[in-house]
C-alpha cells in the first residue's frame, strides 16, 4: 500500500484545500478504504483465486453472461489502468529524486522507464524469492514512518494542526467539489489493500488471512498518514508546506539536518519502488487467470518453465508501465487511474456482493462483513463521488468501457471456442 503517493500527494492535497481542512481528504480516503475492505474481504475469502475481481465478478454476475461482460471489461481496464499504476510510482520516483539532483523533464522520464524495467526484472523469479525482498521494503516503511512521526512528537504541537482542521470552514459546494479533488489523490495512496487477493491461489489460509491482512493494512496506514500530515505541518505550516514537491525532505531537514534529510529522502525511494514492485506483482495474475480461464488471449496463461509464473502477463504490462511512464504526468496518471476502475471494479464489484448473499446466503462464507449493508452503500456512494471528481479522465473512462464492450461482442465466439 505504501509508496511514493502519501510523499508526492500530501503537498497537492493541501493545495486542492488551500486550508487546513486538507485533513478531512485523508479521512474520507481511510473511511472508503475500510468500508471497500470489508467488500473484498468477503470475496476475497470466500474465493480465494487468482485473478481477484476477475473472478468475483464472474461468480457475481453469472458466467453464461453477464459475468463473462464484467470479468472481460475488468480484464479490458486492467491492461490500461495497472501500467497506469505502475507508471504513477516509476514517475513519483523520479520527481523525488530531484531533491538531490534537479532533472530536466527528459532526465526524470527516462529514470522512470528504468525503474519500470528494473521492477520486472527483480519480479521475474519464484514468489519465495519476492517475499523475502518484500520483507526489507517494509522494514523500510516503518523506519520512515517511525522517523517522521517522532518528528513531529519531538518538535512539533503535534495535534495543532486538528485543532485549526475547521479554521473559516464554509460547508457549501465549491467545499465538496475540492474535498473530492483532494480526495481522489488520498484515495490514491491507499490503494493497494486488497492486491493479496490477485494473489488469492497462493495465501495460505485464505479464510482468515485475506481479511486479517487487508483490515490491520488499512487501519493501521490510515493512522500513520494522518499522524504523518500532523507532524509535517505541525512543523511546516500548511501555507508554505502547499508550495513545496518534496515537503517531506523538507521537513527531515528542519528537525534533523541536510544529511538526514536525503537519507530519508533515500528510504522514501526505497519504499516508492516497494509499491511499484508489490502493484507489479500482483496485476501480473489478472490477464493470466482470465487467459487461464479462456476469456482472454491465451498467450497471457502461459507460466514460466522453469520458475512457475506468469512471465508473458508481467513483460506486457512491464512495456506498457515503461510506455505510459514516458507519456503521463503524475496527476493524469492519478486520475486515469481512479476513473479507469471505479463503475467496473468496485461500484459493479460492491453490488456483486449483494447478489452473492441472495444467491447463497451467508451460512458458508469464511468471513462476513461488518455491519452490512452499511459499507455497501458507503463504499458506492463515495466511489460515485470520487468518479465525477476525477473531470475529464471520467468521460475518458465511459469511452473506453464502452470501446470494451463493443470488443467483448465482436470477440466473444473467438472466447467461446477458446474456452
Amino acid at each position: 500500500m505504501v509508496g511514493i503517493g502519501p510523499f508526492v500527494v500530501l503537498y497537492m492535497v493541501i493545495q486542492i484545500s488551500a486550508g487546513p481542512d486538507f485533513l478531512y481528504a485523508w479521512i474520507v480516503g481511510a473511511c472508503l478504504s475500510f468500508a471497500d475492505a470489508l467488500i473484498w474481504s468477503e470475496l476475497g475469502a470466500t474465493y480465494p483465486h487468482a485473478g481477484g475481481s476477475y473472478n468475483f465478478l464472474k461468480v457475481a454476475y453469472g458466467e453464461e453472461k453477464w459475468g463473462r461482460l464484467f470479468s472481460f471489461l475488468y480484464v479490458w481496464q486492467t491492461m490500461i489502468q495497472a501500467p497506469l499504476v505502475m507508471a504513477s510510482a516509476a514517475i513519483g520516483f523520479a520527481e523525488y529524486l530531484g531533491f538531490f539532483v534537479p532533472l530536466e523533464i527528459w532526465q526524470a522520464k527516462v529514470i522512470s522507464g528504468i525503474v519500470v524495467i528494473a521492477v520486472v526484472i527483480l519480479l521475474y523469479r519464484k514468489i519465495e524469492a519476492i517475499g523475502k525482498i518484500s520483507v526489507i521494503m517494509w522494514i523500510c516503511i516503518i523506519v520512515i514512518f517511525t522517523w517522521i512521526i517522532s518528528g513531529g512528537i519531538i518538535h512539533g504541537n503535534m495535534f495543532g494542526p486538528l485543532k485549526h482542521i475547521n479554521d473559516d470552514l464554509v460547508l457549501n459546494k465549491l467545499f465538496f467539489v475540492a474535498l473530492g479533488q483532494a480526495s481522489v489523490k488520498t484515495i490514491y495512496t491507499y490503494l493497494g489493500y486488497y492486491n493479496v487477493c490477485h494473489l488469492g491461489g497462493e495465501i495460505m489460509n485464505p479464510g482468515k488471512n485475506i481479511p486479517r491482512s487487508m483490515l490491520i493494512s488499512v487501519a493501521g496506514i490510515a493512522v500513520l498518514y494522518l499522524l504523518m500530515n500532523l507532524s509535517v505541518t505541525s512543523v511546516i505550516p500548511w501555507q508554505e508546506a502547499m508550495k513545496n514537491k518534496f515537503v517531506v525532505s523538507e521537513y527531515i531537514r528542519t528537525v534533523s539536518g541536510p544529511h538526514a534529510a536525503g537519507f530519508a529522502t533515500g528510504i522514501i525511494l526505497i519504499v516508492a519502488f516497494s509499491s511499484l514492485f508489490s502493484a507489479t506483482l500482483g496485476y501480473s495474475r489478472v490477464p493470466y487467470a482470465a487467459a487461464k480461464d479462456g476469456a482472454f488471449f491465451p498467450v497471457f496463461a502461459r507460466l514460466h518453465p522453469t520458475k512457475n509464473f506468469p512471465h508473458i502477463s508481467l513483460l506486457f504490462l512491464g512495456a506498457l508501465g515503461f510506455i505510459f511512464s514516458l507519456l503521463f504526468k503524475m496527476k493524469h496518471a492519478i486520475d486515469g487511474i481512479l476513473a479507469m476502475r471505479i463503475l467496473i471494479q468496485f461500484v459493479s464489484q460492491a453490488v456483486g456482493v449483494v447478489i452473492l448473499r441472495k444467491k447463497f446466503g451467508t451460512k458458508n462464507l469464511p468471513f462476513k462483513m461488518w455491519l452490512y449493508p452499511l459499507p455497501i452503500i458507503v463504499s458506492i456512494s463515495i466511489w460515485l463521488w470520487i468518479f465525477f471528481s476525477t473531470g475529464y479522465a471520467a468521460l475518458i473512462a465511459l469511452i473506453f468501457i464502452a470501446i470494451g464492450v463493443v470488443v467483448f461482442y465482436l470477440t466473444k465466439n473467438l472466447w467461446e471456442k477458446i474456452a
